[in-house]
């Protein structure tokens, strides 16, 4: 009995021992967010050790916005046009030259000019490389696994949330700001390896498409119309915008909760401690149907932990409503991720990861700003409450006007995707071919399914020739 609890609370990591690609792919990614949580407090500390000024470390965070924003949606295009596994190796290349070029920085003066543009670009070519890794996740299990595969990569996420910046500050302390680069720079290293080994991830329909601006809107287009996507998208965008109070944790440590750096950090600890929990404990997610009834009750859930959490004064709750609202946005995250990755084709999919990727990053600079507008007018409490307050109403809001994202359900059991075999198969005992015939073969599942369907094909019938017309996205060996 106890067991059987386990399997249903912990996340199921039964897709990692199916799926030698995906193992690949999740030890990269592990790799990769260790070593970009290094930089990423390690930047700003140095920016902060050049300048005395929180102004310059908030314009380097600004610095990125719109390189994120351009690395999404043209690195989406160029997902949906190029090999996958490529683009996550030149991706892993690229950002290593980024980090190279901070280390090489640190080790002959310190100009203030590199780290500005350097993590400015590595941000956009992270972008391509979240792209093209969300693309290939459905190629590599089941479509029920989908949820799983993508708890498994928030909860690799969180991780790098919560350890990185610990590790950061011991090695910042200890060996110095160049070492720290130098990790990163062996991370993308460790990264780059994991891509090489995944098996080619030609993305289906790729001929004639070429990656651009009108590639772009063609992604563009395909969410008009289609409200299950636009949920996901706008419901995403209430909640970073109204509910996401982080620019007014300093304010907050200092007047609210009378503490000093060190209550700083637990501010902002606390919602990844609660999305690292959230994620760990995602065992029940591939048997949730209404996804996008989900995400509603999970932004909402949100929204109640932080209206609450601007009415508290005593750190130890607050804290506790920090997490709540952490482990909502990591449920709401994984079912987001599904949604749009089973209803977009594999030809779009890029293109449409990387919008995701774009409102996903984007969405928290707008909250800052919205947050410290209504906090000068109004003061903190108000600003945190009435950004809670709103990012509820703004979720029932969409709940009423797009029905078909609030009614959305996946079938229990996914209908077959088909595919038509033409068998040649010459039996010895007879001494003749047997004339051809068109086989419909039906699969359930993802490309694991469709590839053991041939082989087995092929391994009962000695001397076969087999030829497969597959429609886009199919894959067989």
């Amino acid at each position: 009995m106890g067991a059987r609890t386990e399997r249903r609370v912990l996340i199921d990591l039964s897709p990692l021992r199916r799926s030698r690609d995906l193992r690949c792919l999740v030890l990269g990614e592990l790799g990769s967010v260790l070593g970009t949580q290094l930089t990423t407090v390690a930047v700003p500390y140095q920016v902060y050790q050049l300048t005395h000024s929180s102004l310059a470390v908030g314009l380097v965070s600004l610095a990125q916005l719109f390189p994120l924003i351009a690395g999404s949606l043209l690195g989406g295009s160029a997902v949906d046009a190029m090999d996958r596994r490529r683009l996550l190796m030149v991706a892993q290349v690229l950002m290593a030259g980024c980090s190279a070029g901070l280390a090489v920085n640190a080790d002959v003066g310190t100009a203030l000019w590199p780290l500005f543009v350097l993590p400015a670009l590595a941000a956009g070519f992270a972008a391509l490389d979240d792209a093209g890794r969300s693309a290939i996740v459905p190629n590599l299990v089941q479509r029920s696994e989908v949820p799983t595969a993508n708890a498994m990569f928030q909860a690799l996420f969180q991780f790098g949330l919560v350890a990185g910046p610990a590790v950061a500050g011991l090695l910042l302390a200890g060996a110095g700001v160049r070492f720290v680069y130098w990790m990163d720079v062996a991370s993308f290293g460790a990264a780059l390896l994991a891509a090489f080994l995944i098996s080619p991830q030609p993305p289906a329909g790729a001929v004639g498409h070429r990656p651009g601006l009108r590639s772009v809107v063609e992604g563009l287009r395909f969410v008009r119309g289609r409200q299950v996507i636009q949920g996901a998208y706008l419901i995403d965008i209430n909640a970073m915008v109204f509910g996401m109070p982080r620019a007014l944790f300093p304010a907050l440590a200092t007047t609210v909760f009378g503490g000093g750096a060190s209550t700083l950090g637990f501010l902002y600890a606390a919602p990844g401690a609660g999305a690292l929990v959230g994620a760990v404990t995602t065992g029940w997610v591939s048997r949730i149907r209404r996804q996008g009834l989900a995400v509603i009750v999970a932004v909402i859930t949100w929204g109640i932990a932080i209206t609450c959490f601007g009415l508290v004064s005593w750190l130890p709750a607050a804290l506790a409503l920090l997490a709540v609202a952490g482990w909502a946005d990591v449920i709401s995250a994984v079912f987001r991720n599904t949604i749009i990755q089973l209803a977009v084709p594999d030809a779009l999919r890029g293109r449409l990861s990387g919008l995701q990727i774009a409102v996903v990053t984007g969405g928290p600079r707008i909250g800052d700003l919205e947050s410290g507008v209504v906090a000068t007018a109004f003061g903190d409490t108000v600003s945190v409450v009435s950004g809670g307050l709103a990012c509820i109403a703004g979720a029932l809001l969409l709940a009423r006007l797009l029905p078909g994202f609030r009614n959305q359900r996946t079938p229990d059991h996914p209908p077959p995707e088909r595919m038509s075999v033409v068998l040649v198969t010459r039996y010895g005992g007879f001494g003749h071919l047997q004339q051809c015939s068109r086989l419909t073969l039906s699969t359930l599942g993802g490309g694991g399914n469709r590839t053991r369907v041939l082989q087995c094909i092929t391994r009962a019938s000695p001397g076969a020739a087999c030829s497969a017309f597959l429609s886009p996205g199919d894959h067989a060996s």
